[in-house]
């Protein structure tokens, strides 16, 4: 930490080196968003400048020689409402190639579009419960390790898993709901898997795969999905990558204490077809071996896509995915009972998944249509034994070698007129999921007259199943009321081949309604309701008992019906917005475990696999709360987000009573600011502020008896979720300096993850007393602890220490 500090009153000290000639370009092109057809005459003005361009007849626009610094860039265009880039920074490294949509608003004078400013305005069919970053506020967020997942957890009702706040999980919670309540998407294309090491059956991981240099913007709907999206209950992550540059190659360099990142991006043919790459290789390895932690985390993840503009009106693209993840243990040389719970209570993962997807839009009169196809496989191989050191196939505990695939075709056709829109759509997929599976879910027990009290409980078995998916959608939106209500309506069902009633598409119809009110020029009133379903895990459709008979192929899809109202309020100073909502979810079918009668809406929140077991599919649940927001863009070099949400979330288990969530926490609070000084320094600070989750005491007796094989307690499920952690509370610090040369920047930042050290809560660890010498466990008769821990000493490890995680990093532009 010292030495951090040092480099950083290095750099403070040292002069401003900004060349003469230090400027870079800003390109793109503006379209219309309801055709998608460019608009040709736009004006694209740098503020704080006299640079500015049209667009031509592409709709494309060119400013070059803009001196190195952050800036608003504003587009006026006769009949469109205005639209503003906040805090584009433009350095004499990478150009900002940037994507403009304006709104076309027929009822709009010259006048009028020149005074309109509304940075956050949206889609009729979401008036609200939808929150928009800009690539550039990912990439300098504090605390997020560019990453989509941590940075968006400053959203009003989002928040992380338990035990791991402002840890190593990215688990999303929108609303009280579970993290595999929501789905994915990269440039139109559904991207299951956007974590390494994905629990699978779940969606969280330690650090996201999505490079973030090459997005463009992040749009997070936790409410009013549009009816194109099947499978949401909580939330839709909608991911857009920027275009490339199209005049020449350029590069991106990032090092930091914990990973390589190199990115390209570039023209293949002139105005043709231009290509985004990029490759990230973790080095974490090789750190932990260093500090003698005894995990040895190590991944590669892969990312492109290729953009060929066919003719105007048509156009091709194709992207890719890809990440490989190995956790393996290392011996360190301190066999602590923390170390040794570590050793023994994760497992050996081998993993690798990847999506491809291929795109095709063409433009029509007063619209436009997507066709889109996909493929998507996750291979997962867990391995666990009662000493992961000295793995062999008579001590193990858990193997699984599991893949899941799909293939996805999907098309939407989009048309407007006047102040009338529609969009109608369908899918179909092939999916195929494989699983060979042992797991020991407790060891047999025996007494001193050697009968057995407690008799082995294990998994085993294989499947192999194949089965189409498929949906309908349609949505419908205008304006009424001289322009001051916006409605929305909009209808969805799915099918599928496998469970019981899968075809029938009655029980899946989900209809969605959505209004906005102009209450006055600045104050908004906006409410939905919608009902969404969604499809059990892969996990849970293919197992299988003893006998080989698929249990849980009743399994109806899960139902989760919303009411969401609140009020927006612009007030009259740029780039401002204060938010108010109230949401109410209601579930309904959600599956409950066989083996231990919970909820698995409390579960995937750890390593290794949800949803391998016997279900019912009879489980209720609620979540309601309020939410508040005020967002600031960049406005005199200064821009912040506010956040407060105050919830309850609860879930009936096999008795049908209903008991808080997992996920329960409360009140969720988070702060982000930003300042940008001169001489291209910025001080970031984020502060998050998290209510205790409630979590479930051990069955002490169970828990000794089984924690030689099994390498964790076992929890005491009569007690549900009847304890609670303190409140967690923290706040990350991140400084940049950047340098612009003639041709290429470097920007060197320092990020401090919890800087004041606060202690990170987190659910208490079973395990057995180590000896003095850590040489091996503690016994009550001295003798060596035996097979069913009945001579051991039981500890509950309670880590809550607060650290602070420097991270000192570059990135280099060329």
């Amino acid at each position: 930490m010292r030495l951090l500090i040092g480099i950083l009153m290095f750099v403070a000290g040292m002069p401003a080196v900004v060349l003469a000639q230090s400027a870079g370009l800003i390109t793109g092109i503006v379209k219309d968003k309801k055709t998608q057809q460019s608009v040709i005459g736009a004006i694209v003005t740098v503020e704080g400048t006299t640079l500015g361009a049209a667009t031509d007849t592409n709709g494309s626009f060119r400013i070059a020689d803009v001196p190195s610094n952050s800036y608003n860039v504003k587009v006026q265009a006769l009949g469109y409402e205005n639209y503003i880039i906040y805090n584009l920074v433009v350095s004499s490294g990478n150009a900002q190639i940037v994507n403009v949509e304006l709104d076309n608003d027929a009822g709009v004078s010259l006048k009028e579009v020149v005074v309109r400013r509304n940075p956050f305005s949206k889609n009729a069919e979401t008036p609200l419960s939808l929150q928009t970053l800009s690539g550039q506020e990912i990439k300098s967020n504090p605390g997020g390790n560019f990453d989509v997942s941590r940075v968006i957890q400053a959203f009003p009702g989002v928040g992380g898993t338990a035990g791991s706040v402002g840890g190593f999980r990215n688990d999303l919670i929108i609303r009280g709901g579970a993290p595999n309540e929501n789905v994915y998407y990269l440039d139109g294309i559904e991207v299951p898997v956007i974590n390494h090491f994905a629990t699978q059956g779940s969606a969280g991981g330690p650090t996201g795969i999505i490079n973030t240099t090459f997005i463009e913007d992040v749009n997070l709907y936790t409410s009013a999905f549009p009816a194109k999206y099947d499978n949401p209950l909580s939330g839709v992550l909608q991911l857009k990558q920027r275009r490339a540059n199209p005049e020449h190659v350029q590069q991106n360099i990032r090092l930091s204490a914990t990973e390589l990142a190199y990115s390209a991006d570039g023209p293949l043919v002139k105005d043709r077809l231009t290509f985004l790459a990029s490759a990230r290789r973790s080095y974490l390895q090789l750190l932990f071996g260093v500090l003698q932690l005894p995990i040895r985390p190590s991944y590669w993840d892969f990312q492109y896509k290729l953009d060929y503009k066919i003719n105007k009106k048509l156009s091709l693209y194709t992207l890719a995915v890809g990440a490989i993840d190995k956790f393996t243990f290392g011996t360190p040389k301190d066999l602590s009972a923390e170390n040794v719970y570590i050793l023994q209570s994760n497992p050996l993962i081998d993993q690798w998944s990847y999506t491809n997807g291929y795109g095709l839009k063409g433009l029509m009169n007063k619209g436009y249509w997507n066709l889109t196809f996909s493929r998507n496989m996750l291979n997962n191989q867990l391995n666990k034994y009662t000493d992961n050191q000295n793995p062999s196939p008579a001590t193990s505990t858990l193997k699984i070698r599991s893949t899941e695939a799909e293939n996805k075709f999907r098309f939407d056709m989009n048309k407007s007129y006047d102040k009338w829109s529609y969009s109608l759509g369908a899918m179909t997929q092939y999916d195929r999921f494989t699983n060979d599976i042992y797991s020991l879910i407790r060891t047999e027990v025996r007494d001193s007259n050697n009968n057995v009290v407690q008799p082995a409980v294990t998994i085993a078995g294989n499947t192999d199943i194949g089965f189409w998916k498929y949906g309908l959608h349609g949505q419908i939106a205008g304006k009424l009321l001289n322009n001051r209500l916006n409605l929305s309506l909009g209808i969805r069902t799915d099918g599928n081949t496998f469970t019981d009633d899968g075809n029938n598409l009655l029980r899946t119809l989900s209809p969605r309604l959505a209004a906005s009110y102009n209450l006055s020029e600045n104050l908004k009133l906006n409410a939905s309701a919608g009902r969404y379903f969604k499809i059990p895990t892969y996990t849970i459709l293919g197992f299988k008992d003893n006998s080989g008979n698929f249990v849980n192929r009743n399994a109806r899809y899960t139902q989760c019906d919303h009411l969401v109202a609140g009020l927006e309020f612009m007030p009259g100073w740029q780039g401002a917005r204060f938010t108010l909502e109230g949401f109410y979810k209601l579930y309904n079918y959600y599956p409950v475990s066989v083996t231990d009668s919970i909820s698995l809406a409390n579960k995937g929140g750890d390593f290794g696999v949800l949803g391998n077991e016997a279900i019912m599919a009879t489980g209720n649940g609620k979540s309601y709360g309020v939410e508040f927001q005020f967002q600031q863009k960049l406005t005199k070099n200064f821009f912040t987000i506010l956040s407060v949400t105050i919830y309850n979330s609860e879930f009936t288990n096999a008795n049908g009573a209903y008991v808080p969530a997992s996920w329960d926490n409360g009140q969720l609070i988070s702060f982000i600011g930003g300042y940008k000084f001169k001489r291209n320094w910025e001080l970031g600070v984020k502060f998050r502020y998290q209510g205790g989750a409630p979590y479930t005491p051990y069955d002490m007796q169970a828990s000794q008896n089984n924690y030689l094989a099994l390498g964790t307690g076992l929890l005491d499920y009569s007690q549900f979720n009847t304890l609670r952690l303190q409140a967690f509370h923290a706040m990350d610090v991140r400084i940049d300096k950047k340098w612009n040369f003639k041709k290429w920047s470097f920007d060197l930042y320092l990020d401090l993850a919890n800087a004041y050290a606060s202690a990170q809560p987190a659910t208490p660890n079973f395990t057995f007393k180590r000896t003095a010498d850590n040489t091996g466990f503690a016994t009550t008769d001295g003798n060596t602890l035996k097979a069913d821990g009945s001579n051991g000493i039981p500890l509950l490890l309670n880590d809550n220490s607060g650290r602070v995680i420097p991270t000192l990093g570059f990135i280099i532009e060329l």
